[in-house]
């Protein structure tokens, strides 16, 4: 198999095509790769974009090919293009499984942003990037079946890698799928709607889960919210 060779390649294609690449490969798979040389300003970018695109990385010796580990995760889909940036809590099995995220059957996350028009495809996130500026990614990347698995300092590491994210592709906002992770993180009284405070400078938005398990909303309470943050604040 030849080693991809990375090396050369910006953020926003890197982490393009590392979704790519973990949608190749198998569970804890590991590949080699050349990826660019691991400067100061770029080693921090460098280690979220692969986290975001849901590989660990065993070493990193620049000119020389590094090998990945292909994680149990819903990889990142994101861009400088992006106008929108979606983050989920963290993947469920179904998603990691089917690699698309809010995947679990009864969940409405899709129908409603359908009926938003912030997405015209049903369950595919390529081309809600590609033709709609929607993005998608998850405060924590580590799938597990309940939310209650999750440490708290999963969720200060994934607010922080979120803010690096925010910096480096500007988008215009960024919306948090359930208020439990803001909460977590940020304001544990958050309500739906524009918080006050930003995620570096972008602003953020916080609307209910849309799991079918979430039985207080329903699907126009969902199309409300998406169509709100996609006018902006």
């Amino acid at each position: 198999m030849t080693i991809p060779d990375l090396s050369a390649m910006n953020a926003a294609g890197l982490a393009l095509r590392l979704t790519d690449l973990h949608r190749l490969t198998q569970r804890d798979e590991r590949v080699q790769v050349l990826l660019p040389g691991p400067t100061p300003a770029s080693r921090s970018h460098l280690n979220d974009i692969l986290e975001g695109a849901g590989f660990s990385l065993a070493r990193h010796q620049g000119a020389s090919p590094s090998w990945l580990t292909r994680q149990w995760t819903l990889p990142d889909t994101v861009a400088p293009s992006m106008a929108l940036l979606i983050s989920g809590l963290n993947p469920s099995p179904a998603a990691a499984d089917a690699g698309i995220g809010f995947a679990r059957p009864g969940n409405r996350f899709w129908p409603a942003a359908l009926a938003a028009g912030v997405a015209t495809l049903d369950r595919d996130p390529d081309h809600a990037l590609a033709h709609h500026g929607l993005a998608m990614t998850d405060i924590v990347k580590r799938t597990t079946r309940r939310a209650d698995e999750l440490a708290p300092q999963e969720y200060e590491h994934g607010i922080e890698r979120l803010t690096r994210l925010v910096e480096l592709f500007q988008p215009r906002a960024i919306c948090f799928v359930g208020l439990a992770g803001w909460r977590a993180v940020r304001d544990p009284r958050a309500s739906p709607g524009w918080q006050p405070s930003l995620l570096g400078a972008t602003p953020v938005y916080v609307m209910p889960s849309t799991s079918g398990l979430n039985a207080s909303s329903q699907l126009p309470d969902f199309v409300r919210h998406l169509t709100a943050v996609a006018h902006g604040p």
